[in-house]
């Protein structure tokens, strides 16, 4: 793998959740390529184990963990798992996440007629869903945080990395269960910043943009490879004009980690996004 930062990560346990997504995925084999020993998170333990095996042919070392992040005692079970296999966790990477037809409007905006109509309006959203994607999302990152945060007190140099999103900042239409949870993430990673800046635990976050995944696939592009109407619109509203390759978050993910250069920085969400957040749309 090709590292745009030098950061050495020798002799660190990372654990990452939701290892066995494209994004997430990336982010294990950067670390182990960093020198860390990667505890390969997710509930799909077919998908963590495909990664680890990736990433041990590459001559790293990993483990893959099958694990659910809405529930304490799975969690509990995996920590002492990776305690036993590699010892206690220096950097924790919150990546388990996504989102949810049942949360999701079929349209951008509600006209008039909508509530009668065969359209999931928001009067239409189930309460379930909604719950669904916000515990997935923030329950999701709280959990593994009180999990594996316990390893960090008291140790130098440790590191949490929360998974935000551009939702954050302006949310997207259609999906206001994931734009609100990932508004939750990144203010949760400001509160952790100064609850756990007494134990020199630095927690930061990174934002991403707009970044074609396996999830999103659907909503981007049309059976036969043709965009979306879409993503017309969030290229329109991306200055740089194309969607961001998986590795460009690798400088940022490797930059936050990086004890001496981000020695001082904490309680930041770092937006990784072609410049969206700086253009208002005029």
């Amino acid at each position: 793998m090709n590292l745009p930062i030098n950061t050495d990560l020798t002799g660190k346990v990372a654990v990452v959740t939701g290892a066995g997504g494209v994004l997430c995925g990336m982010f294990a084999h950067a670390l182990a390529a960093c020198g860390a020993k990667v505890a390969v998170l997710d509930l799909n333990e077919e998908a963590a184990a495909r990664v680890a095996e990736e990433i041990k042919a590459e001559g790293g070392e990993a483990k893959a963990y099958k694990c659910n992040v809405l529930e304490k005692d799975s969690m509990e079970a995996c920590h002492q798992a990776v305690l036993k296999d590699f010892g206690p966790c220096d950097i924790l990477i919150n990546g388990a996440g996504g989102n949810n037809p049942r949360a999701t409007t079929d349209k951008e905006y509600y006209e008039t007629g909508d509530l009668d109509a065969e359209t999931k309006s928001f009067f239409d959203l189930e309460q379930s869903g909604v719950e669904f994607v916000f515990n997935l999302n923030f329950i999701g990152t709280l959990i593994p945080t009180q999990t594996f945060a316990r390893d960090m007190l008291g140790r130098e140099g440790c590191n949490i990395l929360n998974i935000s999103s551009m939702n954050a900042f302006k949310p997207l239409t259609k999906i206001p269960a994931y734009s609100g949870a990932k508004a939750a993430v990144s203010n949760f990673t400001q509160w952790l910043a100064v609850h756990f800046s007494k134990e020199k635990i630095r927690v930061n976050a990174i934002a991403p943009g707009y970044f074609s995944t396996s999830q999103n696939k659907t909503l981007l592009f049309n059976e036969d490879g043709s965009p979306t109407e879409r993503t017309g619109k969030i290229l329109a509203a991306t200055p740089m004009g194309r969607f961001g390759e998986a590795e460009e978050l690798i400088g940022a993910l490797l930059f936050l980690l990086n004890n001496d250069a981000a020695s001082f920085i904490t309680g930041v969400v770092l937006p990784v996004d072609g410049g969206v957040s700086a253009y208002s749309g005029v």
